[in-house]
This record gives C-alpha cells, sequence and structure tokens, in this order.
C-alpha cells in the first residue's frame, strides 16, 4: 500500500465519530438513517463525517435496487489500505442465514462461501425463493472454488433467537420487519444476466464472508454498536 494512501485514509480516519462510522461499515452497508440511529448522532453531522469519508475513498454510495429511493453507503474493502483500517468484532451466533428474495443466486453464493470459510453452521432461504438455483450462479461459484452441488431453494421460516441473519439484497432487506440484521447490497447479476455479472457478484460476496466470518472471530470488545 502506498504510504500516501493510507496517510489519506487515517486522515479522513482521526475523528472517533468517523472511526464509528467505518467500522459499523465493516460488516454491514448501512443507510444514512441506520447510521444516525445505531450511531446516535444528528443527522447533519453525520452527513459531514459521511461527505469526509467519501471525499477521501474510503466509502461508496450505491442507490437501492428495491424502493430505488434510499441510498445505502458501503465500505471501500476493495482498496487494501481502507479494509486495513477498518475492524470490528461480534459474537458468534449460533448459525449465519443468508437471505434474498429468490434465494437463487446471491444468498446461495453467500451459503457455499461461508461453508467453505466456517465451520458455523450456515443456510439461505429467499422470502419468495425460485424454483431453481440459477445455473449461472451454480457455474460461477464453481469457477470460484465453491461446492455448488446440491443446493436447492428454500422459503424463509421462522428464526431463531441465536441466528445472525445476513440479507444479501436491498429488496430483503427493505421487505423484512426491521430487526437486528446485516445487509450487504449486492447487486442481482439476474438482471445482467452475463456471466461477468455473476463473476463480480461472487467476487464481492467471497470478500464480504471473509470479513464477516474475521469479525465473529476476533477476541475483545463490540465494537459493532
Amino acid at each position: 500500500m502506498a504510504i500516501a494512501r493510507r496517510a489519506q485514509v487515517y486522515a479522513a480516519l482521526g475523528d472517533p465519530g468517523r472511526l464509528a462510522i467505518v467500522d459499523h461499515l465493516a460488516v454491514s452497508d448501512r443507510s444514512a438513517s441506520e447510521l444516525g440511529q445505531a450511531l446516535d448522532m444528528p443527522s447533519n453531522l453525520l452527513a459531514h463525517h459521511l461527505r469526509v469519508l467519501e471525499k477521501a475513498g474510503v466509502i461508496a454510495r450505491e442507490r437501492s435496487e428495491g424502493d430505488r429511493r434510499r441510498t445505502y453507503v458501503r465500505l471501500r474493502t476493495d482498496d487494501p489500505a481502507v479494509a486495513a483500517a477498518a475492524g470490528t468484532s461480534l459474537p458468534q451466533p449460533a448459525q449465519v442465514v443468508f437471505v434474498c428474495t429468490q434465494n437463487s443466486a446471491r444468498s446461495q453464493l453467500a451459503a457455499a462461501a461461508w461453508r467453505r470459510t466456517s465451520t458455523l453452521p450456515v443456510r439461505s432461504a429467499g422470502t419468495h425463493p425460485a424454483a431453481r438455483v440459477h445455473p449461472k450462479a451454480v457455474r460461477a461459484g464453481r469457477r470460484h472454488g465453491l461446492d455448488m452441488d446440491g443446493l436447492t431453494t428454500s422459503a424463509i421460516d421462522d428464526l431463531a433467537p441465536g441466528d445472525l441473519v445476513v440479507a444479501v439484497c436491498d429488496q430483503v432487506h427493505e421487505e423484512l420487519a426491521p430487526g437486528e440484521r446485516l445487509h450487504w447490497s449486492v447487486k442481482d447479476p439476474v438482471r445482467v444476466g452475463t456471466a461477468a455479472a455473476f463473476d463480480l457478484v461472487a467476487t464481492d460476496i467471497l470478500q464480504r464472508v471473509d470479513r464477516l466470518a474475521t469479525a465473529l472471530t476476533q477476541t475483545g470488545p463490540d465494537r459493532s454498536s
């Protein structure tokens, strides 16, 4: 990592409020209102901090694929300087549940990536499950070394109190009732339909799974709240 880039990132994080925002985004994308509520931060102060972080290339904002009105803030963990500066720890759940609308691509890829990464139990589900896992998702997973054999789709049912729910698409995050969960604003590769789109999603999910697995195995106090 270039020293100048590291200095730029560290300068942007040289405020407790901005560091708290980055830690909160380490494993979950959030809207500005969700960040303000979680951090108990006034909207004007939050807006200032987000502008500083965005100018420094620490965060990015993307329009929701669901209601098209919300904007979600994500951490630029594709930048090694940002990835190295952010961190959080979470209590280990009984099970990780990846949820998307149709349970045919993103949630299945996330579950397969999780099985390769962690021994914690995992499953995937959808609010409106498709008849089958998308063939291009299966092929993309295999290209990334994931075991995609025998995958089927299923509907989300009652969740246990100890489950960690991860919504891997905007639509399902907005459809589910408010509650404690993580949100990954992963674009729907089915809308594009190309192998490249599925590969981009698989790469994004693999990186996010690695960060979440690390957060669940770190020792020390929980810095997510």
